[in-house]
């Protein structure tokens, strides 16, 4: 029998008084005993008027509690912060793990014996998964799902890939002042998140992948009447697990399920984001991401999802074509089918179940893929000894090999202030850098990543150039442009020793990403270096956050939030 009402009693030294005195408050709200003897399954409300992506949540929240009442359980709702892309200053995942450490304490807090994760805006997903596989209460996530697509002269548009194409038309002086402004009322026609596999998709196929989440729950447009049926149906698993007091996330998040995350994360043709965040949940438990194995699978996992900004297509699409147990069907023997899920049920059954949809062309078959390799490259070098990643199907295939003329800015505000300079010393076969944009450089590691292309070059047409940096960029993103650097520049990474006018060397087929100057200057330039002094840090959440976080190729997590036991030799801060 579920603990419900009687579950973490708040200390005053007298368990009886502590039921008596919870009993009596809650008694307040209207309760009757007879709702307050049942299982409760609490339901993270995360909706905010800042927050367009979770426009939906008070409706999947509503249809949680049916689905929980139906199945006699008590469903009880709690608030925990919202992180919204475009409203988070510095930048969203400076509070991703401040999301995870509210929603971790507020599950161990509140008496519950599961608990329903509403998430779907990119940090936000795994923020409440983070918690939930350090809180290990059974869980069930419910993504809020994407958006639908937008119109504008008889194109079809996709927030965010067509925000930022069309903004670098209007950079470019393509497009006008007027334009622009009608643009901007039709690339996000509903709420939901960004409807290109942009890091929200991506974390919500992820999900469905690992098994926390109903099958179809990553794709299901927002507005859809089906998103608040599957929201009721998943309010009865959790009614279901707190009954039976499991599955657990420890119990479904085995060395399978991670590796079958990562499979749909190439598959997917999916956002860098996302391994970052599946490295922060996989630290959280026994399991570790591997980026020399992460890396393999992209040799072998071809990309088969036909979507924006790898391909053509809307998550809309995707879902009407079958959804993530379809992909996993074409996937066949590339995923460990035996896994399970939150009902119990393996993802062979799921797959079993996978709707057939006739001349659908969004989920490709392994002999017709839309990319021959998986989605993203990890590369070493001198630049980057612990890694970087490239989304290279998202690349342009003659820069996927290149060497180039470095073209340095110091930080986010240096490339802002001097990138459409007309005196900018700069060409198309240049290399852009950015650094000083890592976990504690900026801080929070910004989407900045994706460097704009200079204006003076814009308006020559030039459409994509190579760009590195220690930042990150938008999954909804596309160019050739390495990421992560790693270590970053502000802990004294290599990137902080390039110079313009330097020659860097990128490969991606030997994934290497090298600079190429001399070993011997290379140790005079660290003599001279003087690390950035980091004044935003002194106190608060901003010092817990530069003392504790950890890089990219660790998953930016804080360091003692990981599970016990789960270091490596790269561990370290720095």
């Amino acid at each position: 029998m579920a603990d419900g009402l009687r579950k973490g009693l708040a200390s005053y030294g007298d368990p009886g008084f502590s039921l008596f005195l919870r009993k009596v408050f809650i008694k307040a709200m209207g309760y009757s005993d007879d709702a307050l003897n049942r299982p409760i399954v609490g339901i993270t409300n995360t909706y905010s008027d800042y927050n367009p992506c979770h426009g939906n949540a008070p409706q999947i929240v509503e249809a949680v509690k049916r689905g929980v009442m139906l199945s006699g359980a008590m469903p009880m709702v709690f608030p925990t912060i919202s992180i919204a892309e475009s409203f988070s200053h510095p930048t969203s995942m400076y509070l991703r793990n401040l999301m995870a450490m509210d929603t971790e304490e507020m599950i161990r807090a509140q008496p519950m014996d599961a608990v329903v994760v509403i998430g779907g805006c990119d940090k936000t997903l795994p923020a409440q998964i983070m918690a939930a596989v350090s809180a290990d209460l059974p869980t069930v996530v419910i993504p809020v799902g994407p958006m639908v697509v937008g119109h504008h002269r008889g194109e079809v548009l996709g927030a965010c890939t067509d925000c930022r194409r069309l903004w670098g038309k209007h950079r470019a002086g393509e497009i006008d002042n007027v334009e622009i402004e009608a643009v901007s009322s039709r690339l996000a026609p509903s709420v939901g998140t960004c409807m290109v596999m942009g890091t929200a998709s991506t974390m919500a196929c992820v999900t469905e992948a690992l098994g926390l989440s109903l099958p179809m729950s990553a794709t299901i447009p927002a507005p859809h009447a089906e998103r608040f049926r599957l929201a009721e149906a998943s309010g009865k698993v959790a009614a279901d697990m707190a009954k039976a007091k499991g599955p657990k996330p420890s119990e479904l998040l085995t060395r399978s399920s991670f590796r079958n995350a990562q499979v749909v994360m190439q598959a997917i043709g999916g956002s860098t984001n996302g391994l970052i965040h599946l490295t922060a949940i996989a630290n959280r438990s026994p399991h570790r991401i591997d980026l020399a194995a992460f890396d393999k699978l992209g040799r072998e996992v071809p990309v088969l999802i036909d979507l924006k900004p790898s391909g053509a297509h809307y998550m809309e699409h995707f879902h009407h074509a079958g959804g993530v147990p379809k992909l996993m069907a074409q996937l066949g023997d590339l995923i460990d089918l035996d896994a399970k899920t939150i009902t119990g049920a393996t993802l062979r059954e799921v797959v079993a179940g996978a709707e057939d949809v006739p001349g659908q062309d969004v989920i490709r078959t392994r002999e017709n893929p839309i990319k021959s390799v998986g989605s993203m490259a990890v590369l070493h070098g001198n630049l980057a000894p612990r890694g970087a990643v490239i989304k290279q199907s998202a690349a342009t295939p003659k820069l996927l090999q290149h060497t180039g003329r470095a073209v340095v800015f110091e930080s986010v505000e240096d490339m802002t202030l001097r990138v459409d300079d007309p005196a900018l010393d700069v060409t198309a076969d240049d290399v852009l850098v950015l650094r000083n944009a890592g976990p504690k450089g900026a801080p929070g590691m910004p989407e900045a990543g994706y460097l704009p292309i200079p204006a003076k070059l814009l308006r020559a047409g030039v459409k994509d150039m190579v760009r590195i940096s220690d930042a990150r960029m938008s999954g909804t993103a596309f160019g050739t442009i390495v990421l992560h650097i790693t270590p970053e520049s502000a802990v004294g990474g290599p990137l902080a020793l390039v110079k313009t006018g330097d020659m860097i060397r990128l490969d991606v087929e030997k994934r290497s990403i090298d600079l190429l100057v001399d070993a011997a200057e290379l140790e005079k330039r660290r003599a001279a270096l003087k690390l950035p002094k980091a004044d935003w840090a002194k106190r608060g959440y901003a010092h817990l956050f530069h003392e504790t976080i950890l890089q990219a190729d660790e998953g930016c997590d804080f360091d003692f939030m990981r599970a016990e036991g789960n270091t490596s030799g790269a561990s370290d801060r720095n």
